[in-house]
């Protein structure tokens, strides 16, 4: 039976052996590699790996190995991925939880133009167009 985050929290506050802990909850922590995650959304979205690269404005030996789970990426090249595969907002965010990384807080001017363009479809070049116009850092 899977737990929900609040109930696995209320667990681990209270518990005084985590290994305990763990082996109790095993079925519930996250163990996929980035790797395993962007293969499945290539696969779910029907999105092939090399527009994915291409879209993404990354270096190309760089993302390939982002795929093949030989690097890993920080957040805005994860986000840069994420765009370039063209992913909904909502899987965005939770690729970047499973990834270990915030998700986007709309409360953060960087974050919040992000997500704008994100849910709106907007290419990696609109995105980081919005962000220079603000003067933030742009992705890639």
């Amino acid at each position: 039976m899977k737990k929900d985050t609040s109930e696995m929290l209320k667990e681990l506050e209270n518990c005084s052996d985590f290994k305990e802990f763990f082996n109790e909850n095993q079925d519930n922590i996250a163990q996929t590699k980035l790797c395993e995650n962007l293969k499945a959304l290539l696969e779910k979205y029907n999105i092939k790996k090399s527009d994915a690269v291409r879209a993404s404005e990354i270096n190309e030996i760089y993302a390939y190995q982002i795929f093949a789970g030989s690097r890993m990426p920080d957040r805005s090249k994860l986000l840069c991925i994420s765009i370039g595969m063209g992913l909904p907002l909502d899987e965005v965010q939770l690729l970047l939880r499973k990834s270990g990384y915030a998700p986007l807080y709309v409360k953060n001017p960087y974050d919040c133009i992000i997500a704008f363009g994100i849910h709106k479809g907007y290419k990696l070049i609109k995105i980081n167009g919005l962000l220079y116009e603000y003067g933030l850092e742009t992705l890639g």
